[in-house]
């Protein structure tokens, strides 16, 4: 079921609730020039449709499976997609905790990307929440979390050696951690000889069982891990991805688990429009039959049942054939049949 939910929301909503609390930053702002009041141009799609399954739909039966499709505007591009101004298209699977919901959407979106004919598609695997669950197991304080969470989301392992709260044996576990990201399963492998606080180790073997799930129903799909990768993520709390393709400058989209603001669990994936355009294979021109004028009615009828595309002719011409090609059709119906104009 799909929702067309507006680009404009005035903050009075709760449009900054739940997965929307980390978007205030990238939201676009304007004054409402006859009620004075500040109004929020919508910089993901995704809070909005958090919001319906909550309130609307939050009585229905859970799972809840929605898709949508919008524009959206932010303040500022990343580096990986610079534009401020997209189309996202999306599917979002709310109310279920369960492991196979997260592998349900990446195979959903990898089987949506191969039915556009997009190839070499590579889904990068990641868990936002895993530095700093790593960070609390060894007691750093916010201020030492926040520097090496960054340091290697930037993938700096010289900036390590800067923190001087670290002790060397912290230091190395964040090296070797940074060392880790690569094809899934050399990563997995290593990722599960850490040791690590229980939290973090729960979320380490749900990352194992998504990406088993995964590759049982789509074996061929090409699948990475970066075990340190949260910009863009930041709202997301269990096993996220970012898409890319061979050949394609920035990603095709992103997804994962977050919390909704009464508490549910939910996953999704949002598709970036302009870049998968970039990935898509063009379909070929539908075949189109132009029809004379003197077609009557009942074989035009006939012809869109057979799942042809037609125009027609709206006056006597003298060439019909280079009326066809002009208006350009494939084919031309004539004596009673579909002829190929070649």
């Amino acid at each position: 079921r799909s929702f067309h939910v507006t680009g404009v929301q005035t903050c009075a909503l709760p449009i900054l609730d739940g997965p929307g609390s980390t978007l205030a930053p990238q939201m676009f702002r304007v004054m409402d020039p006859v009620s004075q009041r500040m109004m929020g141009l919508r910089p993901d799609i995704t809070p909005q449709i958090a919001r319906i399954a909550t309130s609307r739909l939050g009585n229905a039966p859970r799972p809840v499976r929605l898709s949508y499709a919008g524009p959206i505007l932010t303040v500022k591009g990343s580096q990986l997609r610079p534009e401020r101004e997209v189309t996202q298209v999306g599917i979002e699977l709310i109310g279920s905790p369960a492991l196979q919901a997260d592998a349900e959407v990446i195979i959903a979106t990898a089987e949506a990307l191969n039915a556009v004919g997009v190839q070499n598609a590579s889904f990068d695997l990641t868990l936002p929440r895993l530095v700093t669950l790593l960070c609390s197991g060894m007691e750093l304080d916010f201020e030492t979390t926040n520097t090496v969470r960054a340091a290697l989301d930037r993938k700096d392992a010289g900036a390590l050696h800067k923190v001087p709260a670290l002790l060397p044996e912290q230091r190395e576990t964040f090296e070797y951690l940074l060392s880790t990201a690569g094809v899934a399963e050399t990563s997995l492998a290593a990722l599960q000889k850490m040791s690590w606080p229980p939290a973090a180790r729960a979320q380490v073997r749900d990352l194992v069982t998504v990406v088993k799930l995964v590759h049982e129903a789509v074996p061929q799909l090409k699948v990475t891990v970066d075990p340190v990768e949260f910009r863009g993520l930041e709202y997301q709390t269990g096993v996220s991805f970012t898409i890319f393709a061979r050949g394609v400058s920035g990603e095709l989209g992103r997804g994962g688990r977050y919390v909704l603001s009464n508490g549910e669990t939910a996953t999704g994936a949002t598709l970036f429009m302009e870049t998968l355009l970039q990935a898509a294979i063009a379909p070929a021109p539908a075949k189109s039959v132009y029809l004379p004028f003197s077609t009557r009615a009942a074989e035009r009828q006939k012809l869109h049942a057979e799942g042809w595309h037609t125009r027609a002719a709206l006056a006597e011409e003298s060439d019909a054939r280079s009326a066809a090609k002009a208006q350009g059709c494939t084919h031309i119906f004539t004596a009673g049949r579909v002829e190929a104009l070649g």
